[in-house]
């Protein structure tokens, strides 16, 4: 064989093995072409996990590819994103997770990696509106008769929260400032049993996500109190605001999102938010959201980082006034 064509056939050989790592299918625009994992570090059910579902759905129907679901609970969420860190950045692993993720450094110790730096958000898929609950055999039937009665008695009332440095607990830390009350606030790993603990008298209050909560207001288990929003949903008319039972301004928002690792091509990056977002706000997607509570965001990368930097400094600041420290 003549040398020319031993050095042609090793150049095509040689192309052909660049071409078949992940950062050259990228450029070439060959992404994606096998089934993408997403990762979602809670168990099956919770709402996390449903938010995650519909975004690994749209993902999968306009990319054409398979996006399988892997639910990795373990280390209050941080076992999925070691998982998703310890991955190549090449689009084929992802993190279905929630407002709770940037977090995780303010409410816990020896978190191994830094929330913020080390991910790319790639979209906020949807948002939902925190409610207030009660033990339904409580006396009190308002606001203002919770923090008269919590202020004559701090022992006998306590938080729930699914979670530390969720939306819910962030939002006890701001009711005991703004209402000037002392209570106590036990966390609970997820929602369903801090929720059974409130229906069964073992806590008094709790916010939580209007998706798992609405439910059982509405099949008496809870006594719903105000809902965190500027105005009355329509979802459940029902139900005051915060503001208007007493604590202006009060506003809390449980927020679910996708992530990559940091080094994500930004051609892909761009492809999993464009596929999201549009994808979420189809007009059945939209609908459907809105029956359970949840509004789909719309933002770009730079935006969503700018959003999730300006959320979590306001958290910051919250758990340092409660003088919080990460357990």
């Amino acid at each position: 064989m003549k040398r020319r064509d031993i050095l042609r056939r090793g150049g095509l050989a040689a192309g052909l093995a660049a071409l078949a790592s992940p950062a050259v299918w990228a450029q070439s625009g060959a992404w994606p072409n096998r089934p993408i994992r997403m990762i979602v570090p809670y168990t099956p059910g919770a709402a996390t996990d449903a938010m995650a579902r519909l975004a690994a759905m749209k993902l999968q129907e306009r990319l054409g590819v398979t996006v399988v679901v892997e639910n990795r609970p373990g280390g209050s969420g941080t076992l999925g994103g070691q998982l998703l860190l310890q991955a190549p950045a090449d689009g084929y692993t992802i993190m279905g997770s929630a407002s709770i993720h940037p977090m995780a450094r303010h409410v816990m110790k020896d978190v191994p990696y830094d929330p913020v730096r080390d991910f790319l958000p790639l979209a906020r898929s949807a948002r939902g509106p925190c409610v207030l609950v009660m033990d339904p055999r409580r006396p009190e039937t308002t606001l203002a008769e919770v923090i008269a009665a919590a202020k004559a008695q701090p022992g006998k009332w306590s938080f729930a929260t699914s979670s530390l440095g969720a939306a819910g607990h962030l939002a006890s830390i701001e009711f005991n400032r703004s209402a000037g009350t002392g209570i106590e606030i036990v966390p609970y790993r997820g929602s369903a049993p801090a929720l059974t603990d409130v229906a069964a008298g073992n806590v008094q209050l709790m916010f939580d996500p209007v998706l798992a909560t609405l439910p059982m207001i509405r099949g008496g288990q809870l006594r719903g109190l105000g809902i965190a929003t500027p105005a009355r949903t329509p979802l459940a008319p029902e139900l005051p605001t915060l503001a208007e039972s007493g604590l202006p301004g009060f506003e809390f928002y449980s927020w679910y999102g996708v992530w990559g690792p940091r080094g994500l091509p930004p051609k892909i990056a761009a492809r999993i938010n464009t596929a999201i977002v549009e994808g979420l706000h189809e007009p059945e997607m939209v609908r459907r959201l809105a029956g359970q509570g949840f509004e789909p965001v719309r933002e770009t990368i730079p935006e969503i980082e700018a959003a999730i930097a300006q959320d979590v400094r306001h958290s910051a600041e919250l758990l340092r006034v409660a003088k919080f420290e990460p357990q």
